[in-house]
């Protein structure tokens, strides 16, 4: 039913359009079921291609008269997806907000592409579960059988596709790219994984060939920047050099209180080497930025001469402000130090600032977002478990990125008490200033003093 409401839109979107197949210009069109946005935008990477208003039924259009053949991705806040694009396409999206990846259907021109990058995407999020869950305590021959398995079958899906279709070259390689980088982050990851799974005191031994395909890397492909897949095995790629790297060249290089900056020091040397491509530069030295500040305590001097060695290597990083926003969060959230002066909004609609909501009692400020319904209801499970754990705190809940109107139907669904329930104002600078990574942040406080700027609502 869904292939058939969408083909029926398709031939009236069509029908109502100029785009034509011997032309350049591209039609990209759809309609939104249970929308969390009035407007949906294409970008690029992070450059911002257009943005197209939903009408009376929930429907967008895009014309776009002349763009680059590539990958794109579509925002309808706060949810994003990916999309392929290539000159002359005519093509169709249908997603219901409330399952969105598991209803996206795509028909038209290149639907072929899209649908099976799709399913990559979501066959990949459960396969990641069974990796943790049962494959990395495989002996390595094991486990390479497995991965070699489960790559195969996908390849031999793609191979059939192309044959039954007039798939171009440039859309091959990007769903064969996204299967090998899926497969080969697994391999990346599994000498840890194994470790910690089976309580062996030392990485097991690999077979010599184990990261055979190490030596077909490309570092500077611009079409694959931002698929997922390849930038996530870049991640696990240079944690594995790096700690292998140290382990096996530093004397020093795991001991004592320096080792987190040792590490995270010869990940930059490592990404700065190897990497050509700007943009996935700049991207990978942001994650080695956030990985080091957010989830690596460190002495403050070792903090700052990071931040040195990161400017030195990572020259005009389009990231810069963000990663010095972060790190100057993070002083401002030490303990003894004045909560930040923010504004949030009431039920009521009325502006109060987190000092003032803090002030004369023990606080602790946790934090959720309406997009993620599964989230919000555990945050509030969880909240209940601490009324009765923590009496003498009151806990304030502060909503991100979430409608007003849509948030106080949510908080009068779930009769959650609404005098302790704020939204914020300004999403961007309140995650900045109050570092909230992950959303299971709690924070602490005495009398809008701080406790704990980075407890965990789960950890209390």
């Amino acid at each position: 039913m869904t292939r058939i409401l969408l083909s029926t839109f398709i031939v009236l979107i069509i029908g109502c359009s100029t785009t034509k197949k011997d032309s350049d210009t591209v039609l990209f069109a759809g309609e939104i079921v249970n929308p969390t946005s009035t407007q949906v935008i294409l970008m690029k990477g992070r450059q911002k291609i257009d943005s197209a208003q939903l009408d009376q039924n929930n429907r967008f259009k895009f014309n776009l008269p002349s763009i680059e053949n590539g990958l794109y991705h579509f925002n309808l806040s706060p949810e994003y997806q990916y999309v392929y694009l290539e000159k002359g396409d005519s093509l169709m999206v249908r997603l219901n907000t409330s399952y969105f990846d598991e209803s996206l259907v795509f028909s038209g021109s290149n639907e072929e592409i899209n649908n099976f990058l799709l399913e990559l995407f979501l066959a990949a999020e459960e396969e990641d579960s069974a990796m943790y869950a049962e494959n990395y305590e495989l002996e390595p021959d094991d486990f390479l059988n497995k991965i070699k398995s489960l790559r195969n079958n996908k390849l031999n899906r793609l191979n059939e596709l192309k044959l039954e279709t007039t798939m171009s070259d440039a859309g091959y390689q990007l769903l064969k790219g996204s299967i090998d980088y899926t497969y080969n982050r697994y391999k990346e990851i599994y000498p840890f994984q194994h470790k910690r799974k089976t309580t062996e005191e030392n990485l097991h031994n690999l077979p010599k060939d184990f990261y055979s395909y190490r030596k077909n890397l490309d570092f500077d492909n611009q079409n694959f920047t931002y698929l997922r897949p390849y930038y996530d095995f870049m991640k696990a790629h240079f944690g594995n050099l790096s700690y292998m790297s140290c382990l096996n060249d530093c004397k020093d290089g795991n001991l004592g209180d320096g080792k987190q900056l040792h590490f995270n020091k010869h990940k930059l040397h490592l990404i700065d080497s190897l990497v050509v491509e700007k943009e996935l530069r700049d991207n990978l030295f942001r994650n080695v930025a956030f990985d080091y500040l957010l989830k690596r305590k460190d002495a403050s001097e070792n903090t700052e001469i990071f931040l040195t060695e990161f400017k030195n290597v990572s020259k005009n990083n389009m990231h810069i402000e963000e990663i010095e926003n972060l790190y100057q969060g993070i002083v401002n959230l030490q303990p003894s130090k004045m909560l930040p002066n923010l504004m949030v909004a009431s039920f009521d609609n009325e502006n109060k600032t987190l000092n003032e909501i803090a002030k004369g009692k023990k606080v602790m400020f946790y934090f959720w977002s309406g997009s993620n319904k599964k989230q919000y209801q555990e945050i509030f499970k969880r909240v209940a478990e601490l009324k009765e754990k923590k009496p003498d705190y009151e806990l304030i809940g502060v909503n991100i990125k979430t409608d007003y109107n849509d948030w106080k139907v949510i908080l009068k669904t779930l009769q959650v008490e609404t005098s302790l329930q704020y939204q914020s104002i300004n999403f961007k600078e309140l995650t900045e200033k109050l570092v909230l990574y992950p959303m299971n942040k709690a924070i602490i406080t005495d009398n809008a003093i701080i406790v704990d700027g980075f407890s965990n609502i789960y950890y209390n």
